[in-house]
């Protein structure tokens, strides 16, 4: 028995919109691997020295900055992501901050008191996703 030429087209056309929903629902893998992750890293000064000097993320990724110092007070400045926290002497400051821009930035101490804040910095690298 031959089926009309409408009843057919209803039955691909809902068949097609079946699977395109299938699809919508379930995110390939590679969209799962490129999800902004967390980071929560340990940032230590001493001796006018960041410790480590490098700090690589993703772009989009949440980075929870902790930042102690082990001899005196220093400060925490990043430029390009307008961060500026202080850090008491002994003591540690914690922060988060999204990476959203691709780049190499310099993160330093603006403190005056002692020129060896002059040469205290280091590098923040967000690589793109």
């Amino acid at each position: 028995m031959a089926l009309p030429r409408r009843r057919i087209g209803l039955a691909l056309l809902s068949g097609a919109g079946a699977c395109l929903l299938t699809f919508l629902s379930f995110p390939s893998a590679s969209a799962q691997d490129q999800a902004p992750s967390r980071h929560e890293l340990i940032l230590v000064g001493k001796g006018f020295r960041w410790a480590p000097d490098r700090i690589e993320v993703r772009q989009d990724d949440l980075v929870r900055l902790t930042i102690r110092s082990e001899d005196i007070a220093y400060s925490f400045a990043i430029d390009e992501y307008r961060i500026v926290r202080r850090v008491p002497a002994g003591g540690a400051t914690t922060f988060e901050f999204r990476a959203d821009r691709v780049g190499t930035f310099r993160f330093y101490s603006n403190l005056t008191s002692d020129r060896g804040h002059e040469e205290m910095e280091g590098r923040l690298v967000v690589t793109a996703r």
